[in-house]
C-alpha cells in the first residue's frame, strides 16, 4: 500500500492505493492533514503493522487513521494553540514519538496513558525523531539561535526509558539522522562542503553535489536504506537539475538510476517510491522497482492540459560577477528569439529553485518571455562556501549578483533594460527592490509578493523559525528602528524615494512570516516621494497564495501591469 497527502485549493486530504492497478481513493476526511512545504514531509507515518497511520492534522494534534479505512482517534490533546508534527510509531507498535511546537520532543502511548517529554530543553530547535530500529532510543536533529539548522547543527539522542543521552556536533550541520539495520549512524552532513549523505563518521558518498535542500521544516527525506541495508537511494543536486541515484555500500559504487527532482523516498522490499517532478514533469507519485529501476506513475498532482503546452529545460547559465566570483543561473529561454526578459528571484534567502515544474515560469516563457532564474550567493545548491558567503551581507551581495546577472544577460541579447521586468517574493522580493533602488536603468518594471522590507520589524515580528535569521544575515539587531547601521541602510522602506521603477506589490493579509504592514508603509512611502506603485492585498491569505481566485486575480494583474509598463 502506498499513502500521500494531496493539496489543492487550500484544502489537503490524505489519498491510499493499493497499489493493484486500481484508482488511488481518499483515505482521510477530517480532520485535514497539515501537508509540509515543497519536497519536505513530517504529516504521518505508517504503524509497524500498516494496519494505520498516524497524522499531524490541521488542528494541532495527532490523529490515528485506519486503513484501509475506519474512524479516525484522536491521539493528543496539545492542539489548536500548539501544533504537533513529525510523528514517528515505535517498532513494537506501543507508542509514536513526535516535535511539538517545533521544539519539544515527545512519546505518546498509543493505547492509553499520558504523555511524556523527552528532551532535555537544550535546543532551541528540535525537528524529525527517528526511533532506533531496536526501539531502545530515540535520536533527533537539534539547533540553537541564532544559527538556523543549516549554518550549525547536531544530533542529540535519549535512551527510550530517559537513563542515557548523548550528542554528537559536526563541523557544520547535520540532517535526517537515522540508523541502518545493522545499527550504523546515517544522516546527511557538510562537513566537507557539501550536504553529503555519511555513514558513520565518513561519507558515504563524496562528491561536489548537494545530497539534500536546507532544513526549512520537518519530514525531508533525500535519502532511503534498501530494507537490507546494502544499498541507500539518495538525491543528487546537479547545479539545480536533479537525479535520483543509488550506491552499494560495500563497494561505494554509485549508479545513476533516474532523471529529475526526487523527494520523499520510502524503500519497501523491491519498490522505492518518491515524489518526482522537473522542467517538463508535472508534480508526481512515483514507484520503482529496485532491480530494474523501471518506473511507474502512481498520480499526478497538477490538473490536466499541461502535457499539450510547450514545457522546454532551462540551460546553465556561469557568470562572472564584478569581484571575480562564479555566479549561477538558469535560463528558460522563449520559443522564438527576443529581448524581453523576466528575471524571477528565488526567496528564503538561503534556498534554491531546482528545476522543478514551475507553472509560473512557463505561463510567462510561453507569452514570449526568457525567464532568468540566478541563484545570487547565499543560495543553496552550490555547497556550503557559496551558501555561507552571504552571512552578514544580505541586501548587498544578493543584489550586486543580481545586478551582474542582469547585466551578463542584456549584454548576450536575452533582455533589454527596456524589456525587463524583475520579479520575486519574501526574500526575493526584498532584493529586487534593493536592485531597482541601485541600479533602475536595467529594468523598466518589478513585481514583488510579500516582500521584507524593514528588517528591524522583520527581526521583532517574523514567526519563531525565522525571527532570529537576520542576526546571521544582517548583523546583530540594534536597539531601535531609527539606529544608523545596516538594519536601518538595508531596509526598502528607509530607500522608498530612491524607488522610481514602476511597482507592483503583492501581500496576504494573514501573512505570519511578513507583515502586511511592510508593504503597507513602503507603499506609503514610494506614493509620498512621487514614485509609481500599486498594491493588492488578499484578504485571509499568508506567505503565499492558496486561493484559486487570488492566484488567477494575480495573473490577470500581472499581465495588465506588464503590458501598461512594458508593451
Amino acid at each position: 500500500m502506498l499513502v500521500y497527502t494531496a493539496a489543492a485549493g487550500g484544502a489537503a486530504v490524505m489519498m491510499l492505493s493499493m497499489l493493484d492497478g486500481t484508482a488511488p481513493r481518499q483515505l482521510s476526511a477530517h480532520p485535514q492533514p497539515r501537508p509540509a512545504r515543497s519536497l519536505g514531509g513530517g504529516c504521518w507515518c505508517w504503524t509497524p503493522d500498516s494496519d494505520a497511520v498516524v497524522y499531524s492534522g490541521a488542528d494541532g494534534n495527532l490523529w490515528l487513521q485506519p486503513v484501509p479505512g475506519g474512524q479516525v482517534r484522536r491521539l493528543t490533546d496539545h492542539g489548536p494553540e500548539r501544533t504537533v508534527q513529525a510523528p514517528m510509531v515505535a517498532p513494537d507498535g506501543g507508542d509514536v514519538v513526535y516535535v511539538l511546537d517545533q521544539q519539544e520532543v515527545w512519546v505518546q502511548p498509543l493505547r492509553e496513558g499520558p504523555p511524556r517529554r523527552i528532551d532535555d530543553g537544550s535546543a532551541d530547535f528540535c525537528f524529525d525523531p527517528y526511533l532506533t530500529p531496536c526501539g531502545s532510543g530515540v535520536l533527533w536533529q537539534a539547533w540553537n539561535i541564532p544559527d538556523m539548522a543549516w549554518d550549525a547543527s547536531r544530533v542529540q539522542r535519549v535512551s527510550f526509558n530517559g537513563e542515557h543521552r548523548n550528542e554528537s556536533r559536526p563541523s557544520g550541520s547535520v540532517q535526517q539522522a537515522r540508523v541502518m539495520p545493522d545499527g550504523a549512524d546515517i544522516c546527511v552532513r557538510d562537513d566537507t562542503g557539501w550536504n553529503n549523505v555519511w555513514l558513520g563518521e565518513a561519507p558515504l558518498v563524496d562528491e561536489p553535489f548537494e545530497h539534500a535542500d536546507p532544513t526549512w521544516g520537518l519530514g525531508q527525506r533525500s535519502f532511503a536504506m534498501s530494507p537490507d541495508g546494502s544499498r541507500v537511494a539518495f538525491t543528487r543536486n546537479e547545479h539545480g537539475f536533479g537525479r535520483l541515484c543509488v550506491v552499494d555500500v560495500a563497494t561505494r559504487d554509485v549508479d545513476e538510476v533516474a532523471n529529475g527532482v526526487h523527494g520523499q523516498l520510502s524503500w519497501q522490499g523491491s519498490r522505492l517510491a518518491a515524489l518526482r517532478t522537473g522542467a517538463r514533469t508535472p508534480t508526481q507519485i512515483v514507484l520503482y522497482d529496485t532491480d530494474t529501476w523501471t518506473r511507474v506513475a502512481i498520480d499526478v498532482g497538477p490538473v490536466s492540459g499541461w502535457e499539450v503546452e510547450s514545457l522546454a529545460e532551462p540551460e546553465l547559465v556561469e557568470i562572472d560577477a564584478a569581484d571575480g566570483a562564479k555566479l549561477h543561473a538558469r535560463l528558460y529561454r522563449a520559443d522564438q528569439p527576443t529581448d524581453r526578459l523576466l528575471c524571477w528571484l528565488h526567496g528564503g534567502p538561503t534556498d534554491q529553485w531546482q528545476v522543478t515544474f514551475m507553472p509560473r515560469h512557463a505561463y510567462w516563457r510561453s507569452r514570449g518571455w526568457n525567464v532568468l532564474v540566478p541563484d545570487h550567493r547565499g543560495s543553496t545548491g552550490h555547497g556550503r562556501v557559496y551558501q555561507q558567503a552571504m552571512r552578514s551581507h544580505w541586501g548587498e551581495i544578493d543584489v550586486a549578483d543580481t545586478i551582474d546577472a542582469l547585466r551578463h544577460c542584456q549584454t548576450n541579447g536575452w533582455g533589454h533594460p527596456r524589456r525587463t521586468v524583475l520579479m520575486g517574493g519574501s526574500a526575493g522580493g526584498f532584493t529586487v527592490l534593493g536592485v531597482i533602488a541601485a541600479a533602475p536603468q536595467l529594468c523598466a518594471a518589478a513585481v514583488v509578493s510579500y516582500p521584507v522590507t524593514d528588517l528591524f520589524d522583520l527581526a521583532e515580528r517574523s514567526h519563531r523559525f525565522e525571527r532570529h535569521y537576520t542576526q546571521s544575515l544582517v548583523g546583530p539587531v540594534p536597539a531601535s528602528h531609527d539606529e544608523p547601521g545596516p538594519y536601518f541602510d538595508r531596509s526598502p522602506v528607509n530607500f522608498a524615494d530612491r524607488i522610481r521603477t514602476p511597482l507592483l506589490m503583492f501581500h496576504g493579509d494573514a501573512d505570519p512570516v511578513v507583515p502586511v504592514g511592510q508593504s503597507r508603509s513602503l507603499a506609503s512611502k514610494i506614493v509620498e516621494s512621487g514614485g509609481m506603485v500599486e498594491l493588492c492585498v488578499y484578504e485571509g491569505e499568508g506567505h503565499g497564495f492558496r486561493q484559486p481566485a487570488n492566484q488567477l486575480d494575480e495573473y490577470r494583474r500581472i499581465g495588465d501591469f506588464i503590458a501598461e509598463h512594458v508593451g
